[in-house]
């Protein structure tokens, strides 16, 4: 699944481990999200979205 995390971390100048430190998982996680090798727990995408003040519809792009 594709999403925006890098690009809104980034924009915050945020590390893979500070956002992972906001949302409570690991930098590795966090990583693997990014990179589409891991889809977050629904509890995971409704942190993120809300930690970005998104819908997650915006944050996670279907393919």
């Amino acid at each position: 699944m594709k999403n925006r995390i890098t690009d809104l971390r980034a924009e915050r100048g945020w590390t893979q481990a500070e956002l992972a430190q906001r949302v409570g998982v690991s930098r590795q996680t966090i990583n693997a999200i990014e990179t589409g090798k891991f889809d977050p727990s629904l509890p995971l995408a409704f942190r993120l979205a809300k930690l970005f003040d998104l819908r997650i519809e915006a944050l996670f792009l279907d393919e």
